[in-house]
Parts: C-alpha cells; structure tokens; sequence
C-alpha cells in the first residue's frame, strides 16, 4: 500500500513539473535550461532601469527566448568561454504589456534626474520617435535579445546603489552605474549617439570590445541593431509578438 501511495505521489508531482515546465509557449524556451553558464541580469524586472520600477510582465529575472535562439547564444557563450568571457544577458523576450508600460512611461509627463540618466542628450517623449523604444518591439516575439560582455578574470564586485546619483550613461565607467561587465563606451539602454554601435566617440579599447561581440554574434547569424550596440536579433526567427507574462523557471 506504501509503495502503490508513493508511486502515486510520484505520478502527480511528475504531472505538476511536467505542466510547470510547459508553462511557456511551445516555441519558447527558458535559457537558463539551455546553457545556465551565461550571466543574466535581466534588468527590466527590477528597480534598475530607466523606468525606475519593475515594468509590467516581468513577474521574475528571467531570460526567455524562442527555441532556435537558445543554442544559438550557447554556441556564443562557448566560443567567448576560451578566452574566459561570458554572456551577460540584460533583455530577451518582453511581453507586449511591458512595450505598453514603457509607452506610457514616455507620456506621463514626468522625467527624474534619474531617469535622465539614460537619455542625457532629450526627453523622454523623443525616444519612440528617435527609434530607441519601439511600439511594436522585436523582444515581443522571443528572437531579440539585450546582452553585454563580461571578463570572468575582472573585478566585477562593483554593485549598484539606488540611492546613488551616479553620472549619466555616458560618463567614464568609473562614475556610471556600475554593471558588472566590459567598458563598451557606455551604459546598457543609454539613448545616446554614443551608445550607436558604429560610434566615433570611444576609445580604441571600448571598440574592440563592441567589434568582439558582434563578431561572435554575427558568427551564429545575429544581427546588430546600429542605434543600440547591445540590441542582437536572430533574422527569420521572430514572427507575432507575444504578450504571457514573464515567471521563475522550474
């Protein structure tokens, strides 16, 4: 009788994990379960960001994608692994309730020092119109991601204080909010012209590593986004937007 309850446990807590892991569409996988070596810091579902609060749909920090994505970005994380770097993953599939969130963000009206952090140069009702934030956002359909470098061998202590008045986005690395990761000239999400991939405004040191990352990237056939030097997406894979929220992996 033990042995025939214990199986029957065993059944339904076999159903319940098996449901939670079909939480997601077919088509989407969390990248976590792909290659849990690359480092996520998915921002938008925390107080660091450019809205200052968690936006809508990112019920947890996690990075989820469409399936042909994951092993895509894993074959990245493995060719950066030999020269003791890693993925750092800020953004991947954002529900279409968050482009809403952020929509209405931009017309409220209001705009915080903090906030003018990430776009130093106009206001924030300019950045659906200047191609920053997109009303109908790639990331929606799980085939773009947000991502950065980080030297595994570097000090990477440094932690961000909300309570900071850190320097723009644009600002030496020293006096920015720090992120964890490799100098690219400037901060993650910064609406700067300095923040263009093919931008004149940064040392030789800040380009190789920008010219690194789109090269691993564009060796398994992402394309860069040239306003944005973090912004990749996988061409082909995308299709409708998706709005299911964002939740904790198993």
């Amino acid at each position: 009788m033990a042995v025939i309850a214990l199986l029957t446990i065993e059944l339904i807590s076999g159903s319940i994990s098996s449901a939670f892991a079909q939480s997601l569409p077919g088509d989407f996988v969390f990248l976590r379960d792909i290659d849990p070596t690359i480092i996520q810091d998915i921002r938008y579902a925390t107080s660091n960001n450019f809205m200052g609060r968690p936006i809508a749909g990112y019920g947890a920090a996690e990075c989820v994608v469409k399936r042909e994505v994951g092993p895509r970005l894993k074959a990245v994380q493995q060719e950066l692994a030999r020269q003791s770097l890693s993925l750092k993953m800020f953004d991947c599939y954002r529900p279409a309730r968050a482009v809403a969130d952020m929509v209405a963000w931009s017309r409220n009206g209001k705009e915080t020092a903090a906030e003018r952090r990430y776009n130093p140069a106009f206001s924030k009702a300019d950045l659906f119109r200047l191609g920053y934030i997109a009303t109908h956002s790639g990331h929606s359909t799980g085939a773009a991601v947000d991502l950065t470098l980080v030297d595994l061998g570097a000090d990477n202590s440094r932690k961000f204080d909300p309570a900071k008045d850190y320097a723009d986005c644009t600002a030496p690395v020293a006096e920015r909010a720090p992120e964890g990761s490799v100098d690219m000239g400037t901060g993650y999400d910064c609406s700067d012209a300095k923040g263009h991939t093919a931008s004149g405004a940064i040392t030789p040191a800040q380009r190789r590593w920008r010219n690194l990352l789109v090269a691993a990237m564009a060796r398994q056939g992402f394309a860069n986004y040239s306003k944005e030097w973090w912004h990749f997406s996988l061409p082909g894979a995308g299709g409708a937007g998706y709005d299911f929220p964002i939740t904790r992996a198993r």
